[in-house]
């Protein structure tokens, strides 16, 4: 039973991938003490320019940094303790997620504090911890301080089983990472493989206009540079795949008909989109901005195996606002096969979305990060169940929090205004 119950969750082919549910960050700028609860696998952060959206983005974004190139260049690019610390702020950098492998298994709390001496970053404290039974107290499988702590092993941790000693070789290496490599830590090796498979999207139209090197590539790269090489890879591969592209792609851009990667003399791939009524195809430096995010986008998406979660910046540049509740929908679609972080201060965009998929961000009067889901907010429910949308309710001052013209984010209210487009500018 154990056997089976460790295949299905690590299984590639389970329709169930990791879920984020709970997310609490310390110290990390601009958010000091920030709590999220009820994480849905899409999640859409909301808010005006410095509310902290890209703050968030990022605290993602150095976790699966810390994994993948570790520790110490993560936080050198980042500007160290100097720059990353909430100013004003004493103690270590706290980061804590709590997240199921599957629906039927436990909630599992994974915490880390990062502190700096003189000698650079170290992990001052790592530990995961769940609750097999749905009474009784937590207990942790893994628990380390400055390198050295203990684990239990097995596919299935309980708290009568041995805890072994372990010291790793740097108070700088992440147990969790390092412990993970080993078989015999399916439980910790599950974690490592779920952050180590984030995506951090940083998409620009621009990098998909290049002409790179041949050579089919699987997955989209973060800034998209690889675009041509991964049509290259869906027209060779899985052609059934790219055609569901095209056709999704054409529903939002109108008379859009093929999408090419041409082999050139030199070795190089040329991006080539064809419009329906012209005989010959356009280049990629020639198409609109809108048109290669889109298709970017859904390659991302459509990807056969795509990132356990992707996190995307302020999908409405360069799309044409009416595009964005379509593209909601599609990002809601492709969240059974990752979890989705988004953010955006785009109405448009808002308006594609439900009350539980949106966490608004405001400062309050220290500076700090607040949020406060719109699923939460009084009367808002009410009015989405009526027929209203997220984004007129929001840039009509309808939310509690957020308006960008009220300085402390607080819970002033603008004038109610009628719902209709109209109004938003």
């Amino acid at each position: 039973m154990v056997n089976k119950l460790n295949n299905s969750i690590i299984s590639q082919g389970t329709t169930f991938v990791p879920r984020i549910e709970y997310f609490h960050v310390q110290n990390y700028r601009a958010l000091h003490d920030l709590e999220l609860k009820n994480l849905t696998p899409l999640t859409v952060f909301l808010g005006p320019n410095g509310s902290g959206k890209s703050t968030i983005f990022d605290v993602f974004a150095f976790l699966s940094e810390c994994f993948t190139v570790g520790l110490r260049k993560a936080w050198d690019k980042r500007g160290r303790f100097k720059e990353l610390r909430t100013r004003g702020c004493n103690g270590p950098i706290v980061i804590e997620i709590k997240y199921r492998e599957r629906k039927d298994t436990p909630l599992i709390t994974y915490h880390i504090a990062i502190d700096e001496n003189e000698k650079g970053p170290y992990i001052a404290e790592e530990w995961l911890q769940w609750r097999r039974k749905e009474t009784g107290k937590p207990w942790r499988f893994l628990d380390f301080k400055k390198g050295a702590g203990q684990v239990i092993t097995g596919e299935m941790p309980d708290e009568q089983d041995q805890r072994i000693e372990e010291d790793l070789d740097s108070p700088e290496r992440l147990a969790v990472n390092t412990l993970g490599q080993l078989a015999k830590h399916p439980r910790i090796s599950a974690l490592r493989q779920f952050i180590s498979d984030w995506h951090l999207s940083y998409l620009s139209a621009d990098a998909t206009r290049g002409v790179p090197e041949a050579g089919p590539q699987e997955r989209l790269s973060s800034t998209g540079d690889n675009l041509p090489n991964v049509i290259q890879y869906l027209k060779e591969q899985h052609p059934g795949r790219l055609q569901k592209i095209l056709i999704t792609l054409s529903k939002r851009v109108p008379m859009l008909q093929t999408v090419d990667a041409e082999l050139l003399a030199d070795g190089r791939l040329l991006l080539q989109i064809k419009d329906a009524p012209f005989e010959r195809p356009v280049l990629a430096k020639f198409a609109s901005d809108g048109t290669l995010k889109m298709l970017a986008y859904l390659t991302l998406l459509y990807d056969e195996k795509p990132p356990r979660l992707i996190g995307i910046e302020e999908p409405e540049n360069y799309l044409h606002p009416r595009l964005l509740p379509g593209l909601a929908e599609e990002f809601r679609n492709s969240s059974c096969r990752s979890q989705l972080l988004v953010t955006t201060h785009s109405p448009y965009f808002v308006n594609g979305l439900k009350p539980k998929e949106l966490w608004v961000l405001y400062r309050d009067e220290k500076g700090f990060t607040r949020a406060k889901s719109a699923d939460s907010m009084k009367g808002i429910q009410d009015f989405y169940k009526s027929g209203s949308l997220l984004g007129y309710l929001w840039a009509e001052g309808y939310f509690e929090v957020g308006d960008p013209l009220t300085h402390e984010g607080g819970t002033k209210m603008t004038k109610h205004l009628p719902l209709t487009p109209e109004k938003v500018t």
